[in-house]
């Protein structure tokens, strides 16, 4: 995709290199956008093979509002191995203090959660909150259902009351959904963005969300958004990503979704990609 290689690019020969909580430095600019037609097809890169499968199941682990590690890693999942809630063990980014946040499970009231129950007290991942919260997802679905029109269709994940219990402070923040002739478009707000490991699993992750929402509400696959803040590239990630720059882009796949009933009965191998055929995987280490 040209606008998320553009992005790319403009941190390359603009961007600020500077300190930031990981120890490893990155190169940044302030403010980006991501804007992609659905009806070009799936918005997943093919400059370098992107693993929808993991995509698909942290999609659904935050749609059913679970914080329990363990069953991402049930799902082959390892994309939170690394983090762990501060409740636990107090977020370190040295060697001891990273062992002992990938042996906890406990994740904290991450997005899904803030999702399903913005405003309750959370206890554990195997307990019930305490009180009562919103179901924003809950609510956004209902009221596409009932006005499309509304412009008030927007779900949060940004508690600052919970921010100190959470394995990480929520990067996307928040997500609107907006129905225009007919379309259904999502635009997400994202606070921090590591361009080459996170940002192609956001853009796929939100473009596989407003697939299944535009299903629920039987409408079509609009526009999908993505306004950027602190857009960077660390500097352990250079030359892999320039790599991806002399890469020439390919045909963007076609997902389709099978027995759907409702996107919270729904399952990640309901839905699946046809004709990917990407570049290989670029091998990417991630900064905790």
């Amino acid at each position: 995709m040209k606008a998320y290689l553009d992005i790319v690019q403009k941190i390359l020969d603009t961007g600020f290199r500077k300190t930031n909580r990981t120890g490893v430095d990155a190169l940044s600019i302030a403010g980006a956008m991501f804007e992609h037609d659905m009806s070009e097809g799936f918005p997943l890169l093919t400059t370098k093979k992107v693993p929808f499968r993991m995509v698909r199941s942290e999609l659904e682990f935050f749609i059913r509002g679970y914080t329990d590690k363990e069953w991402l890693k049930e799902q082959k999942n390892s994309i939170w191995d690394e983090w762990c809630s501060p409740d636990v063990v107090p977020y370190g980014n040295d060697e001891q203090t990273k062992t002992k946040m990938m042996n906890e499970r406990e994740l904290g009231p991450i997005y899904g959660w803030q999702w399903r129950n913005f405003g309750a007290k959370y206890t554990a991942y195997n307990s019930s909150p305490e009180g009562s919260g919103v179901d924003q997802l809950k609510k956004l679905v209902q009221t596409l259902k009932t006005n499309p029109d509304d412009r008030r269709m927007i779900v949060s994940a940004w508690n600052p009351s919970d921010l100190h219990r959470m394995a990480l402070p929520p990067c996307h923040y928040s997500f609107q959904v907006t129905v225009i002739d007919g379309k259904l478009n999502l635009l997400w707000n994202q606070r921090s963005v590591d361009v080459a490991l996170g940002l192609p699993f956001n853009i796929a992750s939100y473009g596989c969300l407003l697939h299944l929402l535009a299903k629920e509400a039987n409408l079509g696959e609009g526009r999908l958004i993505g306004f950027l803040g602190d857009v960077h590239i660390y500097v352990n990630h250079i030359n892999a990503i320039s790599l991806q720059l002399t890469r020439k882009p390919k045909e963007l796949p076609r997902i389709k979704t099978e027995k759907f009933t409702s996107i919270f009965e729904w399952h990640y191998d309901d839905t699946i990609v046809e004709n990917y055929d990407p570049h290989p995987a670029i091998k990417f280490e991630i900064a905790v």
